[in-house]
């Protein structure tokens, strides 16, 4: 579908034609910026953005976001010729609602000038730095939490040439930042990594350990000056598409290219430790809490464990998008098993809040037509996802001595799916930071079932030890691989009962 892109685009100039619904809270310009944002990406202009933005028009302050694309320009290229406007769709089955955000005061390419994104990061005026760049870009390994760097990490971590990675960019820019003695900040990682603020903590300090050139105080600057609050973020916001932009032309009357959709629900809860500061989240929604853990594991065990486990037997069924998953015969009964079986008995959820209930509605969300999410987007990443978001949950529960049989299908529909082929004979992609490590050990073991639970299963950057060495999961799980490899998933759903 192409996009329309009259004479009419959207920016400061244009703001008097929007309705008045879409006007945003905040003009652009007029709030000095407080926030660096690591990663451009959809995710951040319908969550962080609209938090923040809500925050300053409710309750002040100089927390105006500068957003860094690590890597992509077109984004940088399309919001600076829009004065850093942008507009986002809320859709639901009952119709939509277009509005313009305003919060950003600025945008960057880091790849293009890393030097001008740590100046950023030492800017005494910036005192958070909020983080959405998707687990891969931490480098690290998903079981240990150890740093894996690879070689363009390990070329910032020696130092000599401006960084390329985002642990470089933080690296690099804590140390413009004790130098200049421009006073505390808070990294706030928005990613779903499980305890994103310890791992951020980690990763940091690992990178300030291994790297070379750094003052020899910067470690204990970073000690008392650096805290990394935990996060839990929730909204579920497909990639944008030509249709994205299209609709949001129709809302608004101009073309926004930096348009984004999202369904009507959003979460964010976040630790409170902010010792520069911070914008008023809380009158817009957010959580202010001590202890982000538990809803962290109520999200990425319940939410993102079942939106991998439809997107797995989805994108193997041949259904498009996550809604069309849900249309698979006992696929949702299936599920809700799965949620009140393993999910609901790995963890204590936060109080007054049932693990069922929260399912049942992550379950409708889910069902929304009118967000298109692809199940092969979500299908994407699979080695970083699938510990935190399922392999947890079956080491809780075998843990305590209870089966995880539904958490064994999942990790069977992803095997299925790594192999490569649909139920009916489609390829499917592989897009996986450690594919070649997936494809290596599938080419050195044999193609049988238990044969492919064997070699994927020692692979210990995506299995944990625990997991791997529990002979009653793998049995769970290579009986699973055979049930869809003979039959497909229809047939095994319907054969589950």
């Amino acid at each position: 579908m192409a996009v329309t892109v009259g004479a009419s685009r959207l920016g400061l100039g244009m703001l008097r034609r929007l309705p008045a619904e879409a006007q945003p809270l905040v003009r652009p310009g007029t709030v000095p910026a407080g926030i660096v944002h690591l990663g451009l990406g959809a995710f951040h202009r319908a969550h962080q953005a609209v938090y923040t933005e809500a925050a300053v028009g409710a309750a002040g302050g100089d927390w105006g976001i500068v957003a860094v694309a690590p890597r992509s320009t077109a984004l940088v290229e399309a919001l600076a010729a829009q004065d850093n406007l942008f507009s986002v769709s809320t859709l639901s089955a009952a119709g939509s609602a277009t509005r313009v955000v305003g919060a950003l005061s600025g945008v960057r390419h880091a790849a293009s000038d890393p030097d001008a994104v740590v100046a950023l990061l030492a800017d005494p005026a910036v005192r958070v730095v909020t983080l959405t760049v998707t687990e891969k870009a931490y480098q690290l390994d998903p079981v240990t939490g150890q740093l894996c760097p690879d070689s363009a990490l390990a070329a910032d971590l020696a130092g000599g040439r401006p960084p390329t990675t985002v642990p470089g960019l933080l690296l690099r820019g804590l140390a413009a930042r004790a130098a200049a003695d421009a006073g505390p900040v808070a990294l706030v990682s928005c990613d779903n990594l499980p305890a994103n603020g310890r791992r951020l903590r980690g990763l940091v300090d690992q990178a300030v350990g291994r790297a070379a050139g750094v003052p020899a105080g910067l470690l204990d600057w970073v000690t008392g000056n650096v805290t990394c609050p935990g996060t839990m973020v929730d909204r579920i916001v497909p990639a944008s598409t030509p249709e994205t932009i299209e609709a949001a032309r129709r809302a608004l009357g101009v073309t926004d290219l930096a348009a984004v959709a999202a369904e009507p629900y959003a979460q964010w809860v976040i630790e409170d430790d902010f010792p520069g500061g911070r914008p008023g989240w809380e009158h817009a929604g957010a959580v202010l809490t001590d202890d982000a853990g538990p809803w962290e594991r109520l999200k990425l065990r319940t939410l993102n464990g079942v939106h991998s486990a439809a997107a797995y037997l989805g994108a193997l069924a041949g259904r498009e998008t996550i809604a069309d998953a849900l249309e698979i015969p006992h696929l949702t009964d299936v599920l809700r098993r799965l949620i009140a079986e393993d999910v609901a008995a790995s963890f204590t959820p936060p109080d007054g809040v049932r693990v069922v209930d929260y399912g049942e509605q992550v379950l409708a969300r889910f069902g929304n037509p009118a967000i298109r999410h692809r199940t092969l987007q979500v299908a994407m990443d699979g080695s970083q996802k699938l510990p935190q978001r399922i392999l947890h949950t079956i080491a809780d529960l075998r843990a305590s001595g209870r089966s995880a049989r539904w958490g064994a299908l999942v990790v069977a529909a992803w095997l299925r799916f790594v192999l490569g082929q649909a139920d009916d004979g489609r390829p499917l992609p592989l897009q996986d930071p450690l594919a070649g490590a997936i494809r290596a050990a599938l080419d050195a073991g044999t193609q049988s079932p238990a044969g492919v639970v064997d070699a994927v299963f020692a692979l210990r950057e995506v299995i944990p030890a625990e997991v791997a060495g529990d002979d009653e999961v793998r049995a769970e799980v290579t009986a699973w691989l055979t049930a869809l490899e003979r039959h497909g998933v229809e047939a095994t759903l319907v054969g589950a009962w």
